[in-house]
This record gives structure tokens, C-alpha cells and sequence, in this order.
């Protein structure tokens, strides 16, 4: 038999506050990992990404996506009664993830220190354009903004051109792993901080041995901040220190990286295209032979990264001739048998029906409502794969407010009276 599997976060609440697609990012990437994580939306609306890219349904498939394995709760954070509600949430929490701007969360009496008065436990995770400090932090940022800043845009296209942004949310999305990595980091901090016997959340510490869970002077026990731009830029590896350095600032190059040769995309004869990555020595002389040309190997004009970066149009030239003469599957028959790093670009249908990634079950089938009846449909399946506490399906995104009642009973003890009151009223 093999190793029993437990889903790591099992036990951890998370409440999540804010629409799009960041802060949506990381509690889907807790939830999938078995955190509880409650969604809170405005009553009446929802979150904003339920009406993005609907195609004509009523719910959007984005929405679907990142509302995946948790609980939806409407509750109207601009009253009194809903801000309560939150605070009693938080109570039972470990976490509060929310992505507002700057002082959108103080305004509305969920600071902090009101949060960390009412569980001196709570982690909280910010996610903003621009940061909690700094000059910019007051400023609205969303991801395309992130791009820009972050660094990313500029380099994004070609050359003589202007400035292009990737097919996706990039900047949310990286802001969601980065904020949901900073989650599990405090999480981890604030345990190994116990004493033995502690319990957290429902068996609250005295308020004067917070300091044990990591709670400063009525500060959670730990704040991530997570600006979009910050995680944008994260990515550029070396583009600043090269211009510290050298003072280059490095360009668009279009679908290559400037020195990195050959590395490009090659139309093959039946109008598909290869990407090839063959900038390794050794690599690159196991590409010569494969495309018939062993003599490029021993030309001293190729040898080594430098020699094959300053010869990258001939090169590209070169590997280009070769691939525009054979198919697609020829061309990757050829770079497989090669050893040749290299993939088709891929669109919607070929993610769709390739065997590998149906064979890593990089795929998460959902019954979802589409066109007045429901579909199986597949999503991106979470990463990392864990051995033994792997991700696990549990639902597509739920329907607006479809676990408010069993939320505000399970967790606070409300009756039937007094979510008829808050329903009334319009708190929920």
C-alpha cells in the first residue's frame, strides 16, 4: 500500500477580499491545497471576473477558473454589520488575503489592528499595484500597469514596434503565486513560533503572550505585501545589473533573447511552427547533425555562446531553411531522435489533445453551466505536484453567494432569524 495523502492546508481558513484576478490567484492556490478558503463578494455583483470573457454565458469560465475549491459568501463590506461579519470570520481565520488599494482595508474598518485585535493569530497578505510605502503606493495598478513597471512590456515585441503585453494576466498572476508563496511562508514562521500545546485560531493566546505568535504592538501575526509590479519585476533576471554594469539596456528582440542562439520559433513546410532551443555547445552540435550540417559544429564562427550570439541572423537563417522544408512532425521526429530541446507552439486545441499532458493530468475537469445545460471542461490542473499531499479537485468556481448560509452557520453559529435580519437589511 502506498503512503496515506493529506491535503497540507487541511485545518487553515482563509477569507478572501477583492475581485480580478490576483489576490483570486493565491486563494485558489491555497484552496487547492485544502485550505478553506471563503470567498467574500459584493451581494448583487460578485466578484468583477464573472463577467469577463463570458461568451454569452451568464458566469464567466475565468471566474470558474480562479473561484476553484472555495466558498462564496456575499457580504456588503461598506456596513457596519458586514464589516462585523468579517471580524467574526476572522476569528476563525488564519488568513486574510485581500487586494485593494492602499488603505482601502483601513478605510472600511479592517485594518491591521482591527484585525489583529480580534485574532492576534491572523496572517495578513496585501496585494496592490504598487505596494503598502513608497510614493506610488496611492496609486490605482492593474496588471497591465504592473507589465509596464515591472520592465516586461518594453521588452515584449519587436524591435521597430511598439511595446506588446503576453496573451494573459501575467503581472495578477505572478502577484497570486508570489502572495500565495508568502501565505504558506507566515504560516510556516507563525507554527514553528508555538509553544507546545498551542492552538491558534479557536484556543486564541492571552493578549499578552501574542508576542509568541509573531503579533507586534497590535500587528498580525505577519503581513505579506505583494506589489504586482515588484513581481513583474522579479522575473528580469539580469536586465538591471547588466545596466548597473555596462550600462546596456536590453531591447525587444521579437520572438528570440538577444546572445541566446539558436533559440527561436521556425516555420516548418506545413505553415506550423517549432520552437528550438539549441544554445548549448553541446546541444547546438547535436542540432548541426540533426538538420545535416555537422560542419557548423567546428566553425569557429559558431563556437561558443558569444561566437553563436553575435551570428544570429545567419544561424536563424540557417535552421529556418532547413525547418521550412519539412512538417511540423518532422521537424520534432528530428529534434527528438536529436536530442534537441524543442516543442510546436501550441494554441487552445493542441493544449487540448496532446497525450502528455493528459498523462500528467495537467488538466482539471469541472462540470460547469454552459448554454442553459452543463459541460465537462478542463483547467489548468494547480502546480507544484506534491508526492504526498497533492492538489486535489473539489469544484469549479461556485455561484454568487452559494455558500453564505453554510458559511455564517458552520463557522459563526448564526440561525435562521439572524440571516433573515442580515438578508433584510442587505448586509447579505
Amino acid at each position: 500500500m502506498g503512503e496515506k495523502r493529506q491535503d497540507v492546508l487541511a485545518g487553515f481558513r482563509v477569507i478572501e477580499l477583492g475581485s480580478y484576478v490576483a489576490a483570486p490567484t493565491a486563494g485558489r492556490l491555497l484552496a487547492a491545497f485544502g485550505a478553506d478558503v471563503v470567498k467574500v463578494e459584493p451581494p448583487g455583483r460578485g466578484d468583477e471576473s464573472r463577467q469577463w470573457h463570458t461568451f454569452g454565458s451568464e458566469t464567466s469560465l475565468l471566474w470558474r477558473s480562479l473561484g476553484r475549491g472555495k466558498r462564496s459568501v456575499t457580504i456588503d463590506l461598506r456596513t457596519a454589520a458586514g464589516r462585523d461579519l468579517v471580524l467574526d470570520l476572522a476569528k476563525h481565520s488564519d488568513i486574510v488575503l485581500e487586494g485593494f488599494r492602499p488603505g482601502t482595508l483601513e478605510r472600511l474598518g479592517l485594518g491591521p489592528g482591527v484585525l489583529a485585535a480580534a485574532n492576534p493569530d491572523v496572517i495578513l497578505v496585501r496585494l496592490s499595484g504598487f505596494g503598502q510605502d513608497g510614493p506610488y503606493r496611492d496609486r490605482a495598478g492593474f496588471g497591465s500597469v504592473a507589465e509596464a513597471m515591472g520592465g516586461i512590456r518594453f521588452l515584449t515585441g519587436y524591435p521597430d514596434r511598439p511595446p506588446v503585453r503576453v496573451g494573459i494576466a501575467l503581472g495578477d498572476s505572478m502577484a497570486g503565486v508570489y502572495a500565495a508563496l508568502g501565505a504558506v511562508l507566515a504560516l510556516l514562521g507563525r507554527e514553528r513560533g508555538r509553544r507546545p500545546g498551542e492552538s491558534g485560531r479557536d484556543g486564541q493566546a492571552e493578549t499578552a503572550d501574542a508576542g509568541l505568535a509573531g503579533t507586534v504592538d497590535g500587528d498580525p501575526a505577519e503581513t505579506v505585501d505583494v506589489a504586482l509590479y515588484e513581481a513583474v519585476y522579479s522575473l528580469l533576471d539580469s536586465v538591471v545589473a547588466e545596466y548597473d554594469a555596462f550600462g546596456a539596456v536590453r531591447q525587444r528582440t521579437g520572438p528570440t533573447i538577444a546572445g541566446v542562439v539558436p533559440s527561436n520559433a521556425y516555420q516548418c513546410a506545413d505553415d506550423g511552427y517549432v520552437v528550438i532551443g539549441a544554445n548549448a555547445d553541446t546541444v547546438f552540435a547535436r542540432l548541426a547533425k540533426a538538420i545535416g550540417r555537422p560542419e557548423l559544429s567546428d566553425d569557429p564562427r559558431y563556437a561558443g555562446a558569444s561566437a553563436r550570439g553575435r551570428a544570429g541572423d545567419e544561424l536563424d537563417a540557417i535552421v529556418g531553411e532547413w525547418t521550412r522544408r519539412h512538417t511540423q512532425a518532422e521537424v520534432m521526429a528530428a529534434m527528438a531522435d536529436a536530442g534537441v530541446p524543442a516543442t510546436p507552439v501550441y494554441d487552445a486545441a493542441d493544449l487540448a489533445a496532446d497525450p502528455h499532458l493528459a498523462a500528467r493530468a495537467a488538466h482539471e475537469r469541472h462540470e460547469v453551466p454552459v448554454d442553459g445545460g452543463t459541460a465537462s471542461v478542463r483547467f489548468p490542473a494547480p502546480v507544484p505536484r506534491l508526492a504526498r499531499g497533492p492538489a486535489r479537485p473539489r469544484w469549479a468556481g461556485p455561484d454568487l453567494g452559494q455558500h453564505t448560509r453554510e458559511v455564517l452557520t458552520e463557522v459563526l453559529d448564526l440561525n435562521d432569524e439572524e440571516l433573515g435580519r442580515l438578508a433584510a437589511n442587505g448586509v447579505i
